[in-house]
């Protein structure tokens, strides 16, 4: 899933490309990721894009006083072209989502792979009317996302587990399961650990999740859409790594596995040496 980095490098990398730009037309190829009806994708013909912005992973393309907002969900992606596509036959089929024309043919098709099918779009004239958007919590790269900020969130959360909390969008906007590992791992701290903590832990938290996620995104400034996704695998540090060594200490990364998701960690660096309880591996062993 693209999280906080990887929609602000698309967000430079289109804003780039399309502000200024006349829409010849936005084509919603599956129906179903298309949200609202009112104003319809239509509206947009003829209209100048006048920039791109981002609140937490929603994409935000500014549209005259309209709003073109996606959602790239688990496996959804932007694709950029530079000219005219083949009109698409099968519509509802395949990866293809929805396609924005420029007034030159070039612009980028919305793609989302797999089966489950959670990308979702909106075309709004304020995005805060957007279900998820009106419920976010604050940016941690915001220049008042300060370390009382975030104690008041923990203090919040109560012994609520911290890789959750971390997730939450509601508590913070951006940080999803990839970069809730890399920040835990970097903060030396158990993902299972309460919310409530020391200063000196929350400080440290604190700091952890700035440097993740600032050098996160400097790293994946300026590089292509097509490249983000391999951009972030070879920037991580534990997250998807299992049964690799920690490049910290040398320990095997481990993984604890959900219903539909996984989190991975290093037990040396951030759980004393203790590996914790994985309850479907569990279940596989008995």
């Amino acid at each position: 899933m693209p999280e906080l980095p990887e929609v602000q490098a698309l967000v430079t990398d289109l804003a780039a490309r399309l502000t200024g730009r006349t829409i010849d037309r936005v084509d919603i190829v599956s129906f179903a990721v298309l949200k609202t009806f009112d104003p319809p994708a239509s509206s947009l013909s003829g209209q100048t894009i006048t920039g791109v912005s981002r609140h937490g992973k929603f994409l935000d393309i500014e549209v005259g006083d309209k709003h073109l907002v996606m959602h790239l969900a688990r496996a959804g992606w932007l694709r950029w072209r530079q000219a005219e596509p083949a009109p698409a036959t099968r519509l509802g089929k395949g990866p293809l989502a929805a396609r924005l024309v420029l007034d030159d043919g070039s612009g980028f098709d919305v793609t989302e792979a797999g089966t489950k099918k959670s990308l979702a779009i909106w075309v709004v004239t304020d995005p805060q009317t957007v279900p998820g958007i009106e419920r976010l919590g604050p940016d941690p790269l915001d220049d008042d996302f300060t370390e009382e900020t975030f104690a008041q969130i923990l203090a919040a959360a109560g012994r609520a587990q911290i890789k959750g909390v971390l997730r939450a969008q509601s508590n913070i906007a951006g940080i999803g399961n990839a970069y809730s590992d890399e920040i835990l791992h970097v903060a030396k701290m158990s993902p299972f650990k309460p919310a409530a903590m020391t200063d000196d832990e929350r400080h440290r938290l604190f700091e952890a999740m700035q440097v993740t996620l600032r050098e996160a995104v400097a790293r994946a400034d300026g590089v292509a859409a097509s490249e983000l996704k391999r951009e972030k695998k070879e920037g991580l540090r534990v997250h998807g790594r299992t049964g690799q060594a920690c490049p910290v200490c040398g320990d095997t990364i481990r993984q604890v596995t959900y219903a539909d998701s996984n989190f991975q960690y290093c037990p040396t660096c951030q759980t004393g040496g203790k590996p914790l309880a994985d309850r479907v591996l569990s279940r596989l062993l008995k």
